[in-house]
């Protein structure tokens, strides 16, 4: 596989890396199947993106997307960053693999996830804050699904195929 430059001065030069403490807006996705995992913090100032941060868990490619899109965003307006695309990341780093085009999608969906967790902040709305749950339980129905990953499982599967991780408990 082959990557051209912009995007592996992306991965090895990553911008943006970190955690923003009492970020105004939090975005996380991830997906099991790969092992991608992208969580984007920001802080907002007069409706404008004043600063952005990462933290990816995945590929080069997830990197360099995730470095891209902190950069694409970093000043844009919330109504701005609303327009930014998983095909704006894409092109901004010159193109990615067919197979990692995936990548930027999650990029993407992260930023947006951010901004809707500022917006229901500012509007005094508290998500309840995900937690993963080792326990076995169905709590989407009388469907099995992986604590770990939510992906339906067999009921006496003992590990997820999707995220690899032992079940605990039989399913």
């Amino acid at each position: 596989m082959m990557y051209n430059q912009v995007v592996m001065d992306h991965f090895r030069n990553p911008r943006n890396v970190g955690v923003i403490e009492e970020a105004d807006g939090v975005g996380e996705v991830g997906n099991p199947l790969c092992g991608d995992m992208m969580t984007i913090y920001l802080k907002i100032r007069d409706e404008r993106i004043e600063d952005i941060k990462f933290q990816t868990f995945g590929c080069g490619s997830a990197i360099a997307v995730s470095s891209m899109l902190t950069e694409i965003a970093k000043g844009k307006t919330i109504e701005e960053a609303k327009r930014i695309t998983n095909r704006d990341v894409a092109e901004a780093l010159q193109g990615l693999p067919k197979n990692k085009l995936h990548c930027s999608n999650l990029g993407a969906d992260a930023l947006q996830m951010a901004i809707r967790d500022y917006e229901a902040r500012k509007a005094g709305i508290r998500r309840p804050e995900l937690k993963r749950k080792d326990e076995h339980e169905h709590s989407h129905g009388d469907k099995c699904y992986c604590p770990y990953c939510d992906v339906e499982v067999d009921e006496g599967a003992t590990f997820c195929e999707a995220c690899q991780h032992e079940l605990k408990e039989d399913h």
